[in-house]
Formats: structure tokens, sequence, C-alpha cells
């Protein structure tokens, strides 16, 4: 592909996906349930009230897991190259979207239980108002690092854009 001529714009690339998670079952109260048995430290060694109440809730744990993968009721995050997007069902429709340059501010709130399950909401925040959650993010600081890292492209190449807009006027 040519690079393009001076003064001339890039040509759009349209919008691409850069990263998709799913949620964990620290997403539904019976899972943060779970995380906050399971995280109990009561005992001496590897035999610990935690321990025993992950091996009790394995069948829990799995029905909950099936039951959040269910082909209508699942849900996925993901980060394009211009939004963050709440895709519903197995073939992905746009449920709700926030796009990468309407939020100022992106925390973490792990609630009770979703320690144990290393997961956590992301919580995109536009001033004082929260613009979108995500819940139960495995890893969300992962996730986290990712959506802010695109943020900061999208604003860099539209600052760049900008300027060459500006010298060629």
């Amino acid at each position: 592909m040519k690079p393009p001529l001076p003064g001339v714009a890039p040509p759009d690339l349209g919008e691409v996906n850069a990263m998709s998670v799913w949620p964990s079952i620290g997403a539904h109260p019976l899972g943060r349930l779970v995380g906050r048995l399971c995280a109990s430290r009561t005992g001496a060694s590897i035999f610990t009230l935690g321990n025993f109440w992950a091996l009790a809730t394995i069948p829990l744990s799995l029905a909950l897991y099936c039951w959040l993968r269910m082909p209508y009721l699942c849900k996925r995050y993901t980060l394009t190259n211009r939004r963050i997007i709440v895709c519903k069902g197995l073939a992905p429709r746009d449920e709700k979207w926030l796009e990468l340059d309407e939020f100022d501010a992106c925390e973490i709130e792990i609630l009770p239980g979703q320690e144990w399950l290393r997961a956590g909401d992301l919580v995109f925040q536009r001033g004082e108002i929260e613009a979108l959650r995500l819940a139960g993010v495995t890893r969300p600081h992962v996730f986290r690092n990712v959506c802010l890292s695109a943020q900061r492209a999208l604003l860099a190449v539209r600052k760049v854009v900008q300027e060459q807009a500006a010298v060629a006027e």
C-alpha cells in the first residue's frame, strides 16, 4: 500500500476489533457468593474452609457458567478502534456501547466475591456520571490498560489529522 500523498487524508479503515473478553461468573450475584465462600482462609495448610467450598460449589459454578453462555443470554465486551461495545448473543449484536472519546476515567470496582474470581467491574465515567459499566471482567487491570491505550491512540491520531488539516489550509 502506497503512503498517502501530503495533504491527503489517510483512508478510513472502518471499525476493527482489538480485543474481546467474556464476563466471568463474578458478573452474577450467585457467582460472587461462590467467590465470597471460597475466599475463606479458616483452617490449616490446604485444608481450609475456602477450599472445601471451592470443591462443594463446582456444580453450582459450572451450571452458572453454562447459563451465562446460553446462546441468547451470553454477553461479551469488545474493544474496537473506535468504541467499547457490550455484545449480546452468540451472533453478536450491539446492546450498548461507548465511544472511546466519550469517557474521562476508567475505574476498577471489585465487588465482594470478585477478588477470589480474579474479576472486577470496569466503570467508565464521563465527569461524575457513570457512562458504562462492564460487570465481572476477568483480569480487569489488563482490559482497562488496553482500553486506555486505545483511547490515547485514537486521540493522538485525531490530533495529528487536525494539525495536518490546519497546515494544509
